[in-house]
């Protein structure tokens, strides 16, 4: 987002600015709902059925740009976790600015994208706090069903991606409809290609919808199914040895 800054840097600000909205909506534990963070920020949610997107800002003209009050609009979708991530974003693209503040930076001078990358994740610290999430990642192993579970309002894919922000380094990988959709790390360079072993992990899963591990040189391998009546979706996490990433496949 900004060169001359550091993950830690960025980590820290949208932490301190999410620990704000959580305090002023007296919320104190998981899961966080996004409707009651919004109404604690001024920001009034309503449904609009249709309009093209999932959600959109309008802030009242009469206050200042950076944190006036304003309104979420709001598209109906049958999925709870849906809407709370719409609801989570729109609330951080209203404070933005606020994170931008935090990092010496003003939005007008931040390059193209970079908003709506904060907001993103500003929205992903706000339903899964660094510190709430870290600790309980780490009591329950980063058991992905388990947290699914303390943090109801975040999708199975939004918890998973947010474990790669913390220790030990991992992949992610999501297949749907037996297709890999997405995999990533939070390391500089090429992901690894996936290996052997993570793909008989995955097949196991697949087949029989139930959590499945496997190791393999080093690579922790662990996959869920995230299985519905007309969908297959699993969810993968490599935890990876000190070694040559590459090597593997």
């Amino acid at each position: 987002m900004l060169p001359e800054l550091t993950r830690h840097d960025l980590a820290a600000a949208l932490a301190e600015v999410a620990a704000k909205l959580l305090d002023a909506a007296e919320i104190s534990a998981p899961p966080v709902d996004a409707f009651v963070v919004a109404g604690a920020c001024g920001l009034a949610v309503l449904s609009d059925d249709q309009q093209a997107g999932r959600a959109r800002f309008v802030r009242l003209r009469r206050h200042a740009p950076d944190f006036g009050q304003g309104s979420i609009f709001l598209r109906p979708d049958p999925r709870p976790e849906r809407l709370q991530w719409a609801v989570a974003h729109e609330i951080g693209e209203s404070r933005a600015a606020e994170v931008f503040r935090l990092l010496g930076a003003r939005v007008g001078e931040t390059p193209a994208g970079a908003r709506e990358f904060v907001a993103n994740s500003l929205a992903s610290h706000l339903l899964l706090p660094m510190e709430w999430f870290g600790a309980d990642g780490a009591l329950c192993r980063w058991d992905l069903l388990r947290l699914k579970r303390r943090y109801s309002t975040a999708s199975h894919e939004l918890i998973a991606r947010r474990m790669l922000d913390f220790e030990p380094p991992v992949i992610i990988t999501v297949f749907d409809q037996a297709r890999m959709t997405w995999r990533n790390w939070a390391h500089a360079g090429r992901t690894p290609r996936l290996a052997g072993e993570e793909c008989r992990c995955w097949q196991q899963v697949h087949d029989t919808g139930r959590m499945h591990r496997r190791e393999h040189q080093g690579l922790a391998i662990r996959a869920w199914a995230v299985h519905e009546p007309d969908w297959k979706r699993e969810i993968m996490r490599t935890e990876l040895p000190d070694a040559d990433f590459d090597d593997y496949g």
